[in-house]
């Protein structure tokens, strides 16, 4: 049996999500909505400055485009409901769009043409199971409909503070995020849409003091560490690549 796959949101995540899954035995992608056309998404698929060539054929066809001779749909729609994921079989979708984070945008999905379950790639809020594999998967029914895959730092900083408090007992930590700047800084000073003076520096000429979400989110996948930790971020002149330093004070040496 075949898990047929949807993506919404075809940036970074996204096509990060499409590489891993091209790997995946049992489970494909079937379907890909993004505000913009086939040839440019094949082509930000195919060549990807920061990870490499992709190790398959991609070609452009009609309606979306082929991998390695499997065809994978393109649509554009900006309203989640209006996504027909059924048509093409899809059952998941990777909500990777940044912009319906929520369980009630996420829901979007979940239709009559729609899909079954949604997995929102960022941090989904208190009425969302947030998830992060090997730290706290196992609160999974497999009755949820919508869950959150929780951020990259998070997914970083939980074995470390999960495993520091089941073996020593944490008492409060500051984390900071050494982290690759991102599509929300500016590439070349200007004005921020945000309206951040320090994001608004050109992303890979300053180190730039940010915050993050992903002390305050570590409350959502292990609730025993809710308000214990603080975080801090640097964005850093790098593309890519990360780490994060927790610095604890523990119960017991």
């Amino acid at each position: 049996m075949v898990v047929k796959v949807g993506i919404n949101g075809f940036g970074r995540i996204g096509r990060l999500a499409f590489r891993r899954i091209q790997n995946v035995e049992g489970v494909e992608v079937v379907a890909i909505n993004d505000l913009t056309d086939p040839a440019m998404l094949a082509h930000l698929l195919k060549y990807d400055t920061t990870q490499g060539r992709f190790d398959g054929e991609v070609e452009v066809k009609d309606g979306g485009f082929e991998v390695n001779g499997k065809f994978v749909k393109v649509t554009a729609e900006a309203n989640p409901a209006n996504i027909n994921w059924a048509e093409d079989g899809a059952e998941i979708v990777l909500e990777a769009t940044g912009f319906f984070a929520t369980k009630e945008k996420a829901e979007q999905h979940l239709h009559a043409n729609g899909a079954k379950k949604v997995v929102i790639t960022a941090p989904g809020g208190n009425d969302v199971k947030t998830i992060v594999f090997n730290t706290n998967h196992e609160i999974l029914t497999g009755e949820e409909t919508v869950i959150s895959g929780a951020s990259c730092t998070t997914n970083c900083l939980a074995p470390m503070a999960d495993a520091l408090n089941k073996n020593f007992g944490l008492k409060v930590g500051t984390m900071t995020t050494i982290h690759g700047y991102t599509g929300d800084q500016m590439t070349l000073d200007g004005p921020h849409r945000g309206g951040d003076f320090r994001r608004a520096r050109a992303a890979a000429e300053n180190i730039v003091p940010n915050s993050t979400g992903a002390a305050k989110a570590i409350g959502l996948v292990l609730p025993e560490l809710n308000g214990k930790l603080q975080g801090h971020a640097q964005r850093v002149p790098v593309p890519t690549g990360s780490l994060t330093e927790l610095v604890s004070v523990l119960d017991k040496e």
